[in-house]
């Protein structure tokens, strides 16, 4: 049995049916079971990343454990909590953890929230696979509400370029270290088939949706004011506008072939997911 945490996120629920499906039988660790759906090969199981005892009895009994926690300041205490509790038992013989571009230790990397995790994993004695994803195409949603009004998509990155991902590759890669011995230690940084700006994730959008959106440049200080005004954390703003400017300046413009090694076929298009995933910029949000 294999455990997915995050599973009622973007990755986890692309990744629990492709478990499924592959034949694996998956237990999912959510502070809400409700919102996952019954179906034959999936055991629900409620728990927090703050409840130690939660996380041992998720681990227990599973042979492989794939590692997600929301971006943020807990990352490292999450990340260490699920360590100890694989630690507990003798079941549990990979770990997968999903990290993110660019994480580095402290001393090297403007991101190191993922940096504690990917060590814990390492000297955890299991086989392990670290993958580092850069921008989700998923994030793409985040303007799903001013598209439904006609309105142009606030752009944070001028014409900073990236290689944006499409979540469904990382689950598929996901299912590859989890079900297979061919990735073990090993770290993949895993981007999309090619360097795209906003601009043209937008003209990709419009091409999908058969109309025209615009974009409109939001500078630094008010991205900050909007952000303040929806009670985000200071320290989450500061980190979210340097993450900007990064993009903006193609601090991220990275693009690798680890896809393609890991899956055999090339990465996923912006203008793939784009298409698959229109209905979802005009239905009522």
């Amino acid at each position: 049995m294999i455990l997915v945490t995050g599973a009622t996120g973007t990755i986890g629920r692309a990744l629990v049916p492709m478990l499924i499906d592959s034949g694996e039988r998956v237990r999912a660790l959510t502070r809400d079971p409700s919102r996952l759906t019954p179906r034959p090969g999936l055991d629900v199981v409620d728990g927090d990343f703050a409840d130690p005892t939660s996380l041992a009895k998720a681990v227990d009994g599973t042979h492989a454990v794939f590692l997600l926690t929301m971006p943020g300041p807990d990352v490292e205490r999450h990340d260490l909590a699920m360590a100890s509790a694989v630690a507990t038992t003798d079941s549990v013989r990979t770990l997968v953890k999903l990290s993110a571009i660019g994480t580095g230790p402290p001393e090297e990397s403007e991101f190191p929230w993922h940096h504690a995790g990917e060590e814990a994993v390492r000297a955890s004695g299991r086989t392990w696979t670290v993958l580092r994803p850069t921008t989700f195409a998923s994030n793409s949603l985040s303007w799903a509400d001013a598209i439904r009004a006609g309105q142009p998509v606030p752009n944070m990155f001028g014409g900073g370029r990236q290689g944006v991902i499409d979540p469904r590759d990382i689950a598929e890669v996901a299912v590859r270290a989890l079900t297979t011995d061919r990735h073990h230690e090993r770290t993949y940084t895993l981007t999309g088939p090619e360097l795209i700006s906003t601009a043209d994730q937008v003209a990709a959008l419009s091409e999908a949706l058969g109309r025209e959106i615009g974009t409109v440049d939001v500078p630094a200080d008010v991205a900050r004011e909007q952000m303040t005004a929806t009670g985000m954390d200071p320290a989450m703003i500061d980190t979210a506008l340097r993450g900007a400017e990064i993009v903006r300046t193609d601090g991220n413009a990275v693009l690798t072939d680890d896809v393609r090694e890991i899956l055999g076929r090339p990465a996923t298009g912006y203008r793939v997911w784009a298409r698959d995933h229109a209905e979802l910029f005009t239905a009522a949000g």
